[in-house]
């Protein structure tokens, strides 16, 4: 084994068992209780899977979604934990093709001077990503734990879900990379003083691309990280993939285990077919959005990473599933054509 070869291998066994990693593998007790059978058509869409439940309303979908925040940011950072409750949603609601229009909160809480700040995380991030703020939960007494969960609603005309994912199609990173480390965690921000509308601009190409019919499916980059996040867009229709690290879009001076594990407030992952390349491409450009080709879709049900002459295998989600929601018998790529 040559050393390049030993240090990916080692590197990919930190990002195995990373905290954030086994936290998504314990979605796989949700999984086991969800009924699939008898689903057909667009309810397919409101299956655990996808970023958001898409719900069809006439001619467009209504779109569901929330985020529960880990109680040790919320308590350590009230401000940031409500802001970022919000900017996680709108993500939610941008990777499936959709735009965002109303949230509600839930929060429990002791102290009401880091209540404040925690309701104006929210109020700020609403107000910059153009969102109502329609009501929610509220619990401050003495004694309580600390909690908050942001739920949010959208629409998209065209769905961009997981089950649209088929081999063949290539895999695009889309991330905005002018923003900054938010200290020691895994947060890149690139929300910090820059104006709401055009916060809204760069998500706006998304759904845009969707309706153009040149994007198929995609997931925004969370906690799990890159790899992560990708082994959630390849699940639900049980593909693999082949992965070149050199390709990823990567901020100056970062190292690449660092990277691979950020939680960005602008980064997806999308599939799409080859020759609608050049047209994603120009369309991040135009937005200050770096976007690059990092791979493409198989039918390995095997995620494999590759740095230089190297190849690693990371995941096989034949043999262990990493969030359990996988429906191989419902993939309909035809979907992905009509919608």
């Amino acid at each position: 084994m040559t050393d390049l070869q030993t240090h990916l291998h080692e590197l990919l066994a930190t990002l195995r068992d990373s905290p954030a990693m086994l936290a998504k593998q314990a979605i796989g007790q949700a999984a086991a209780a969800q009924p699939s059978q008898g689903i057909r058509g667009d309810d397919l869409y409101a299956l655990p899977g996808d970023d958001t439940a898409a719900i069809r309303c006439g001619d467009q979908y209504q779109l569901l979604a929330i985020e529960g925040m880990i109680p040790a940011f919320v308590e350590q950072a009230p401000w940031f934990a409500g802001w970022s409750a919000v900017m996680a949603n709108v993500s939610d609601i941008t990777a499936m093709g959709g735009r965002a229009t109303a949230v509600v909160n839930a929060y429990w809480h002791h102290d009401p001077h880091a209540t404040d700040s925690l309701l104006a995380g929210i109020r700020d991030a609403c107000a910059a990503y153009g969102l109502i703020i329609a009501g929610g939960h509220t619990s401050l007494a003495a004694g309580n734990p600390v909690a908050l969960a942001v739920a949010i609603t959208g629409w998209a005309r065209s769905v961009l879900s997981t089950l649209h994912v088929a081999p063949g199609q290539i895999i695009v990173m889309a991330v905005d990379l002018d923003g900054q480390w938010h200290g020691n965690a895994p947060y890149w921000k690139a929300f910090e003083n820059v104006p709401g509308a055009r916060l809204r601009e760069k998500l706006e190409v998304i759904p845009l691309m969707a309706e153009a019919g040149l994007l198929l499916a995609a997931k925004d980059i969370s906690n799990a990280g890159i790899l992560g996040t990708l082994l959630m867009l390849l699940e639900p229709t049980h593909c693999g993939a082949r992965i070149h690290l050199e390709a990823l879009p990567i901020p100056v001076e970062t190292p690449m285990e660092r990277w691979l594990q950020a939680f960005p407030s602008y980064g997806f992952l999308l599939t799409l077919e080859h020759e609608n390349l050049a047209a994603v491409e120009a369309a991040f450009a135009a937005q200050g959005i770096h976007c690059a080709c990092i791979g493409e879709v198989d039918d390995s049900a095997r995620l494999q990473v590759i740095q230089g002459h190297e190849q690693v295998e990371f995941w096989n989600l034949a043999s262990h599933p990493f969030t359990g929601f996988s429906y191989p018998e419902f993939a309909h790529p035809a979907l992905s054509k009509e919608h």
